[in-house]
């Protein structure tokens, strides 16, 4: 199974321009997974995906968002306090699950379904330069149901700040019923 989902798109790495591409609905094609346009796009690339990496060997996803001190999220949360809120960060990692799910070539429109546990450790703050996002894949569903479930981190500078235990993102068909 090695590279086999790499060539749904003929890649393991995505640029902001791809990521932009995916939120347009021309990566996966109509009616298939995208990404929010910004300012909810949580990440500037995808660095490396691939579908054997990662803690369980079931695949993997790491993606960076580069921090700047003028970032919507900054002037409003909180005033003279400003801190990403960590929902922004869980967001993120479901952003990429969704992504992952569609990268594998699952038809669907994705929608983040849930969570397990969620641990803060630390905050990313304005003059911070770099967060990364990675998911370890646990299970991945392709049949009339498409689900992933992963395990995911969030670093700020190389230090991780917080995880979240069996993320949940599905992609659906129909999102009536939903």
């Amino acid at each position: 199974m090695e590279g086999t989902n790499a060539a749904v798109t003929g890649k393991s790495s995505y640029t902001y321009e791809d990521l932009l591409s995916c939120a347009h609905g021309e990566l996966f094609g109509p009616g298939n997974a995208r990404l929010p346009l910004p300012p909810m796009l949580m990440m500037d690339r995808i660095a490396t995906i691939n579908d054997d990496g990662g803690a369980h060997g079931k695949g993997e996803a790491v993606a960076e968002f580069d921090i700047r001190p003028d970032l919507w999220f900054f002037a409003c949360h909180f005033e003279s306090d400003p801190v990403m809120p960590g929902c922004l960060g869980l967001d993120a990692l479901w952003q990429l699950l969704g992504f992952y799910l569609g990268w594998t070539g699952a038809p669907g429109k994705g929608r983040a379904l849930s969570t397990g546990e969620v641990k803060f450790t630390g905050q990313v703050l304005p003059d911070a330069k770099l967060v990364t996002y990675r998911l370890d894949l646990k299970r991945v569903i392709n049949r009339k149901l498409v689900l992933g479930i992963a395990d995911g981190s969030v670093a700020c500078d190389g230090k991780i700040i917080f995880e979240a235990k069996d993320l949940r993102v599905g992609l659906f068909t129909s999102t009536e019923a939903f």
